[in-house]
C-alpha cells in the first residue's frame, strides 16, 4: 500500500539552498505589506505544533477577540475543540466566532484573515465550519469571499500533497490519505485522496472537483508568482484552491502569491494544517525545547502522561512507553461508561492511584482501554456523545488532582483540549515551542489550576513508535 517515501519524492527533491532563500525573501517582502490580524481557529490544541511565542485563547467572547486583535503579534489562536463537538455545537461556536471577529474588526478598524486549522489527515467538520464562517461574516459585514484555500500539508507529521493527492507517511511509505485508518474514522471518514475529489465528496457535490483551482508543484518550484496570482484572481463563487506542497518553501511561495492577490482585493477563507499558520503568521524557526528550559523552575516530583487517543500509532507508542523502567501505568476501563455507578467508581479509583503515585515522586501514565467503544452501525452520533462522557471523566483526573506534576503530557487532540480547558482551567496560554517536531508545549497562564506548568500536547497521529517514550525519557532524565 503506497509508494516508498524516497520513490515518491524522487521527482520533487529538496529545494536547492539558493532557491529556498529566494522563497524566503519573496515571503518576507509580501508579509511586509499584509495588513491586519490572523485568527487561527484550532479544532484541537495540536494546531500550534509549528509556532512559538503566540497566544492561545480558550474562549471566543468579544472581549477575548478584542484582546487578540490588540496584541502586537500578527497571529493568535482560538481553541474551539470542534472535533470533539457534534455538528449543531460546532455550528453555534463558529457563528459566535464569526460575529465577534467581524465586530472586533469594525470596532478597531483592523482587517483580518480567518484560518480554520484542521487535521492534516483530513478529519473534522468540513465543509461545515468554513461554510458557517463564510455565511455569518457575509451576513454581518461587507466582506464577500471569493474562495477557500485547502492546504493540509504538514511536513513534520509526514503529510504531503503531490499531484493534487494528499499522502500520509507511514514508516517508509507514503500512503494516499483515503487508504489510511484516518479515512475510516466513524465520525469524519472519507474515501477520496485526490483533494479536488475530496472537496466534492465532503460537500456532497456542492463544490466540484472540476471547478477547483490547483496550485501545482511545477509552478511553485518555478517561482512563477505571476501565474499563481492569476489563478487566484480567477477564483469565484467560494470555489476551492488546492495547494500542493512537499516542504515549507512551497508554502512560502504560495503565501507570497496569495498576499498579492489579497492586496488586489480577493478574499479567501482557509482550511489548512499547521504549516500554513506558521508561514502566513511570519513566525520564525526556533530550536526544539530542552528539558532544562521546561523544567528548571518546576517543583520536584514525577510527571503525568494521559493517553486518550485510539489511533494505531498512539497504541504502538503507548506500548513502547510501558517498557520504560519504573514507569507506573494505570488502565482506565472506559467501557464502563454505559454503567453510571460503575464508571464513577472506576474514575475515582484511577484518580486515587494517580494521586498516590505522584505523591511518591513517580511518573505515571494513565491510559484509556485500547479497544474502541463500538455501538454498531448508524450510531456515530451516539458514539460521539459517549466519547464526550469519557473525555469528561479523563478530564476529571486533572480537575480533582491535588498533587502538581512536574509536567503533563496529553496524548490525542480531544483529550489534550479538554484537559487544557477544563482540567487545567486555562483561559490563555503561551506556546513555548515544540519538544519534538510537531509536538507543542503550552505554558499555562496564571489563572490556571497549575500556573506555569509545561503542558505537552502530543497529537495522536504524530511521531514514530518510540517518540513518546523518548520524550518522557528526556524529561525524566532531567528529574534525576
Amino acid at each position: 500500500m503506497g509508494e516508498t517515501y524516497e520513490n515518491k519524492l524522487a521527482a520533487w527533491p529538496e529545494w536547492p539552498a539558493a532557491q529556498r532563500q529566494q522563497a524566503e525573501q519573496l515571503l518576507e517582502d509580501a508579509l511586509s505589506g499584509l495588513q491586519g490580524k490572523i485568527i487561527v481557529l484550532d479544532d484541537d490544541p495540536t494546531g500550534v505544533q509549528t509556532v512559538h511565542g503566540v497566544s492561545v485563547y480558550t474562549d471566543w467572547s468579544l472581549e477575548t477577540m478584542l484582546a487578540g486583535f490588540r496584541e502586537t503579534n500578527r497571529i493568535f489562536f482560538i481553541l474551539t475543540n470542534s472535533r470533539g463537538l457534534v455538528a449543531s455545537e460546532t455550528t453555534a461556536v463558529h457563528r459566535d466566532i464569526a460575529e465577534h471577529a467581524a465586530a472586533a474588526s469594525k470596532q478597531l478598524g483592523m482587517p483580518y484573515l480567518i484560518v480554520s486549522r484542521g487535521d492534516s489527515t483530513l478529519r473534522g467538520h468540513y465543509p461545515l465550519e468554513t461554510e458557517v464562517l463564510r455565511q455569518t461574516i457575509e451576513s454581518v459585514s461587507d466582506t464577500r469571499y471569493d474562495g477557500e484555500v485547502i492546504l493540509p500539508y504538514f511536513r513534520e507529521g509526514g503529510r504531503l500533497t503531490i499531484d493534487n493527492t494528499h499522502y500520509v507517511k507511514d514508516g517508509d511509505r507514503l500512503v494516499p490519505a483515503g487508504e489510511t485508518e484516518f479515512a475510516k474514522d466513524r465520525t469524519f471518514g472519507y474515501a477520496s485522496s485526490d483533494l479536488g475529489e475530496w472537496v466534492e465528496e465532503k460537500s456532497g457535490g456542492a463544490y466540484r472537483a472540476a471547478d477547483t483551482t490547483f496550485i501545482t508543484l511545477e509552478r511553485l518550484r518555478a517561482l512563477d508568482l505571476d501565474t499563481i496570482v492569476g489563478q487566484l484572481m480567477g477564483v469565484q463563487h467560494f470555489n476551492k484552491v488546492v495547494v500542493n506542497a512537499t516542504e515549507d518553501a512551497d508554502v512560502r511561495v504560495f503565501a507570497a502569491a496569495l498576499i498579492r492577490a489579497i492586496g488586489a482585493g480577493k478574499q479567501f477563507l482557509f482550511r489548512t494544517a499547521a504549516s500554513f499558520t506558521k508561514i502566513i503568521g511570519g513566525v520564525s524557526d526556533r530550536p526544539l525545547l530542552s528539558a532544562h528550559e521546561l523544567l528548571k523552575d518546576q517543583p520536584d516530583g514525577g510527571g503525568l502522561i494521559i493517553v486518550g487517543s485510539h489511533v494505531k500509532k498512539t497504541t504502538a507508542q503507548l506500548e513502547a512507553l510501558q517498557q520504560l523502567s519504573g514507569m507506573q501505568c494505570i488502565e482506565f476501563n472506559v467501557h464502563l461508561v454505559m454503567d453510571t455507578a460503575a464508571f464513577e467508581a472506576e474514575t475515582t479509583r484511577v484518580i486515587a492511584e494517580t494521586e498516590n503515585l505522584l505523591a511518591e515522586g513517580k511518573t505515571v501514565t494513565v491510559y484509556t482501554k485500547r479497544e474502541r467503544l463500538d455501538l454498531g452501525d448508524g450510531r456515530q452520533e451516539d458514539e460521539l456523545k459517549q466519547s464526550i462522557r469519557i473525555s469528561d471523566a479523563v478530564t476529571s483526573i486533572v480537575q480533582r488532582l491535588q498533587r502538581r506534576p512536574r509536567y503533563l503530557i496529553a496524548k490525542g487532540g480531544i483529550t489534550s483540549s479538554d484537559i487544557g480547558t477544563r482540567g487545567l482551567s486555562v483561559q490563555r496560554a503561551t506556546v513555548a515551542g515544540q519538544i519534538r517536531p510537531g509536538i507543542p508545549v503550552w505554558l499555562t497562564g496564571s489563572e490556571s489550576k497549575f500556573p506555569g506548568l509545561p503542558y505537552i500536547i502530543f497529537p495522536g497521529n504524530v511521531g514514530e513508535v518510540d517518540t513518546l517514550k523518548a520524550t518522557v525519557e528526556q524529561l525524566d532524565a532531567y528529574l534525576s
